[in-house]
C-alpha cells in the first residue's frame, strides 16, 4: 500500500489516541500520537507533516492554542479539531484559530476518512507548489538547508545544529515580522521557563555570528516580545 500524508494526532484519551492512530494506520496513513499539547506544538516543530488532528480540551496547552500558534508559522497546513464539544460557540471559536474542520466526537469511522480525505485534497495543490523549495530558503547572500542543516555563502559551508537550524527555521519563515519568544521557546524546548530562555538568547547570538557576513541581515530582539529576522532589500 502507498503511504498516504503524514499526520500528527494530539490526543489525550489514551484509548481513544491508539483507537484513531490504528485506524488511520491501517488505512495507510502515517500517525505521530502526542498527549499533551506542548508535546503536540514541540513535535510539530521538528517534523514535516500534512494534516494535524488536534482534540480540544488538552493538559499543558489546548487545541485552540496550538492551532493559534501553529498559524502563526504555517498558514497553509491543514488542521482539523476532534471534540466532545457541538456548541456553535465553540466551532466559531475553532475555525477563528485556523481549523479547516471540526469533527465531533463519537464519530462515524467512514465519515471521519472522507473528511479527512476532503481537506488533504484542498490542500494538495498549495503541497505540491511548496514541494520543489521544500526546506530551502534564500536569506540575502545566504542559501539556508533546513533538511540537511546547511546554511551557505560563497565557499563557505557550515552545518547546524538541529537546535540552531530549527530556530533559523523559524525566524526565516517569519522574516520581517515578529516571532513571540514563548511560541519559539515552546516549539523548540517544549517549555518557555527562565533557563530555556537563557539558552535561546545563546543560540540567538551563534546565529547572528553564522549570518554576521551579509550586513543586510540582522536578527533584533524586542525585549519581552521576540525576535525578528530582518533582511533589508
Amino acid at each position: 500500500m502507498a503511504e498516504k500524508a503524514k499526520i500528527l494526532l494530539v490526543e489525550d484519551d489514551f484509548n481513544l489516541g491508539l483507537v484513531v492512530q490504528d485506524f488511520l494506520t491501517i488505512d495507510g496513513y502515517s500517525v505521530h500520537l502526542c498527549r499533551d499539547g506542548k508535546e503536540g506544538l514541540q513535535m510539530f516543530n521538528k517534523n514535516n507533516y500534512d494534516l494535524c488532528l488536534l482534540d480540544v480540551m488538552l493538559p499543558e496547552k489546548d487545541g485552540f492554542s496550538i492551532a493559534e500558534d501553529i498559524r502563526k508559522v504555517n498558514r497553509e497546513i491543514p488542521i482539523i479539531f476532534l471534540t466532545a464539544k457541538s456548541q456553535s460557540e465553540d466551532k466559531i471559536k475553532g475555525f477563528k484559530a485556523g481549523a479547516d474542520d471540526y469533527i465531533t466526537k463519537p464519530f462515524n469511522n467512514d465519515e471521519f476518512l472522507m473528511r479527512i480525505e476532503a481537506v488533504l485534497r484542498r490542500s494538495q495543490g498549495v503541497a505540491i507548489a511548496e514541494e520543489e523549495n521544500k526546506g530551502l530558503y534564500e536569506l540575502g547572500d545566504y542559501t539556508f538547508d533546513s533538511i540537511n542543516l546547511r546554511l551557505k555563502i560563497g565557499e563557505e559551508d557550515k552545518k547546524l545544529t538541529k537546535r540552531e537550524a530549527a530556530i533559523l527555521k523559524l525566524l526565516a519563515e517569519n522574516r520581517n515580522k515578529v516571532i513571540e519568544r514563548n511560541l519559539v521557546l515552546n516549539m523548540i524546548w517544549g517549555d518557555d521557563n527562565y533557563f530555556n530562555g537563557r539558552s535561546l538568547d545563546v543560540f540567538i547570538t551563534k546565529l547572528r555570528k553564522y549570518l554576521s557576513d551579509d550586513e543586510k541581515i540582522k536578527i533584533n530582539n524586542l525585549h519581552g516580545v521576540g525576535f525578528k529576522l530582518e533582511i533589508a532589500e
